[in-house]
């Protein structure tokens, strides 16, 4: 473990400081009452508790900590902060005059459904982690499962609870900084005062009764989302998908398997250097694959036994991967020994007298287990050639595997070398990693059923989870990234990640009070763009650091999580939003508690005055009686309405 931490302790260090400097920045505001800097500052704390908790029990319960366990921390604090980021913007909407109690149960009304959507989903993903057979996978899978579910609940309460404190703060008008109370810029703006910073404090739109708009909420509301869900914009999303799509299909057919063992080690290692060397003068030699023979009761000193033997290396050196002749043997040099000192090697009591000696004298006593003047094991060594790539490697495994098993009705063999553990991945890397996406994605689907109010919404969150993992996959080896069990390790985080944005937004989409998806769309853009362009810059600052760090592992580990945030910010600020508009729902979500009468409300749905009738549909054409207030309805007014005195109860009656 300290091995593992040691050259990421002053990364891990940068990274949180960087975060945390973040963090904070998108969290200023000029209101000197308003600014969340003690919120950002103890949301970023509430990660690290969440890394500390998690990591100290199952430390304290055992679970072994592998090399990629180290990068955890960094993508629980790229978690951590994205939730924050959705809560602090539910905060902002509810109304300064209320009672803290108020405004925090309805942020968690907001908040809450979709940051448990994220949370358990990523806790699932990992979790269904568990069941692959590398133990390394599974080990990074367990602590990070473990740390997110420890994040979810440090957010909804310590965190929580901070906000609340925050809250009592504000709504007493006190400084972020000094806690002193200062003048309300609300209540003297005749004055011509504008907050700054120091003696003034407390804004908030008169009109909603909430805090004041940050200007990228404005920007999202009154020129992106109307730009997103134009017609002509529209098409060009499409074809810009469509590209994607096609790169993303591309890369994946260039995908290659298997990890070179130098990635393995530090860049400036030894080992790295030796493999760059061996690689460069000897790359036509493979691995001395080891044969074993592990038969205790095998008669070496018996020609015909002798003769099984070689016929058994004949069919190993039938392959083109296998050096003609030049397998190192014990037995053949001991061969080679009784004929020229005249020995009959064939006769038990010779051959076992004369052996030790031999194995003294000829280097060969670690290739022979003798115990109690009985041969226990012994091996002979193969050699490989022509193996230059990860295909070569698993066939070669095949290979050595297939044949041995073929020779073991005249004799127990095994065939090994230390690579192979590396190369037995190989055979299973590409049906766990698919069993693993599939599982996760159908466990996605049915959680996003459960707490997503409107099953195709839920479906396009599938729907993002299956393009966003083919854009990782197809750019991952375009970027020089194979599958291996690293790679694999980040494909499962992308699982995880990948629902993130898209079901916040896709929430935000069916959970809006707007009558048309054009209007929808806007709506969700301009509830959480800014809250997913926030947790998208603070998750690849949380990584960043990473891609100076002298492992592969951990560069690898930057790339993918770069390209999970980079494709899954922009399916959720572009292509869902448009993609919703579609296909998305259509009319009053069934989630919205609206009381707006419907068009088969329209007889009961006004309560007039003895001044006012009420109007029928049979009668929508006449006029009606009312007082000098009240308008006369007609099939053009768009709404129906019937405006009318303070008697005059309103009537809207907008179309699907």
């Amino acid at each position: 473990m300290d091995i593992a931490l040691g050259p990421l302790i002053p990364l891990f260090s940068i990274t949180y400081v960087v975060a945390i400097n973040i963090s904070i920045a998108l969290c200023i505001r000029l209101d000197c009452v308003r600014n969340k800097v003690w919120v950002a500052l103890a949301g970023v704390i509430s990660a690290g508790l969440a890394v500390l908790s998690s990591f100290g029990l199952l430390l304290l319960c055992g679970v072994p900590f592998s090399m990629p366990v180290a990068s955890a921390p960094f993508l629980i604090l790229g978690i951590g902060v994205d939730d924050m980021f959705i809560m602090i913007s539910c905060w902002q909407r509810t109304g300064v005059h209320d009672k803290v109690e108020d405004r925090m149960a309805e942020t968690y009304k907001e908040a809450a459904v979709s940051i448990t959507i994220t949370s358990l989903t990523n806790v699932v993903a990992f979790y269904i982690g568990l069941a692959t057979p590398f133990r390394s996978v599974q080990s990074f899978c367990m602590y990070t499962g473990t740390a997110i579910l420890f994040c979810y609940i440090y957010n909804i309460t310590f965190f929580g609870a901070c906000l609340a404190l925050n809250g009592q703060r504000e709504i007493s008008n006190r400084h972020w900084l000094t806690f002193r109370m200062v003048d309300n810029e609300a209540e003297t703006p005749n004055e011509g005062k504008k907050s700054n910073g120091y003696s003034v404090g407390g804004a908030y739109d008169p009109d909603t009764g909430a805090e004041e708009e940050m200007p990228i909420n404005v920007f999202f509301k009154e020129y992106y989302g109307p730009f997103l869900t134009n017609t002509w914009t529209k098409v060009f999303v499409v074809f810009l998908y469509l590209g994607y799509l096609a790169g993303s299909i591309y890369g994946c057919f260039q995908m290659e398997e298997g990890i070179q063992l130098k990635n393995l080690a530090p860049d400036d290692s030894y080992v790295a250097s030796y493999y760059d060397n061996e690689a460069r003068y000897f790359s036509y030699y493979g691995p001395f694959v080891m044969l074993v023979i592990k038969d205790e009761n095998f008669q070496y000193w018996e020609k015909s036994a002798r003769e099984n033997l070689n016929m058994c290396l004949k069919e190993f050196e039938t392959s083109d991967m296998v050096a003609k002749n030049m397998t190192i043997s014990w037995l053949d040099s001991y061969e080679q020994y009784g004929a020229v000192t005249g020995l009959n090697i064939s006769d038990q009591n010779v051959f076992m007298t004369n052996l030790t000696r031999f194995l003294n004298v000829s280097d060969f006593y670690m290739d022979v287990n003798i115990s109690g003047g009985k041969i226990l094991a012994s091996r002979l060594f193969i050699p490989s050639i022509n193996i230059t790539t990860a295909t070569d490697e698993k066939n070669m495994l095949n290979f050595f595997r297939d044949t041995a098993s073929t020779c073991e009705k005249n004799m127990d063999l095994l065939v090994y070398h230390p690579a192979f553990i590396y190369f037995d991945q190989y055979a299973v890397i590409v049906s766990n990693t698919i069993q693993n996406i599939l599982a996760a994605t159908a466990v996605m689907l049915v959680i996003s059923l459960l707490l997503i109010p409107h099953p195709i919404c839920s479906l396009w969150v599938t729907f993002a989870i299956a393009s966003v993992i083919v854009g990782v996959a197809g750019f991952m080896a375009l970027w020089d990234v194979n599958l291996d069990s690293i790679s694999m390790i980040n494909l499962v985080i992308c699982i995880g990640f990948s629902v993130d944005f898209s079901a916040h937004i896709s929430y935000a989409f069916v959970s809006s009070s707007e009558k048309i998806r054009n209007g929808k769309a806007i709506d969700a853009l301009y509830s959480l763009g800014y809250p997913i362009i926030q947790g998208a810059v603070s998750t690849i600052a949380g990584v960043v650091v990473l891609s100076a760090a002298k492992s592969y592992i951990f560069r690898t580990f930057f790339k993918i999580m770069f390209l999970v945030i980079l494709f899954g910010a922009v399916h959720g600020l572009v292509f869902i939003p448009v993609f919703l508009t579609f296909f998305g729902v259509f009319g009053i979500s069934s989630c919205v508690e609206d009381n707006k009468p419907s068009m088969t409300d329209v007889d009961t749905s006004v309560s007039s005055s003895d001044d006012c009738k009420k109007p029928s549909m049979t009668d929508v054409d006449t006029s009606v009686s009312s007082t000098d207030e009240c308008k006369k309805p007609s099939m053009t007014d768009v709404d129906f309405s019937v405006s009318s005195s303070d008697d005059c109860n309103i009537l809207n009656i907008t179309p699907f």
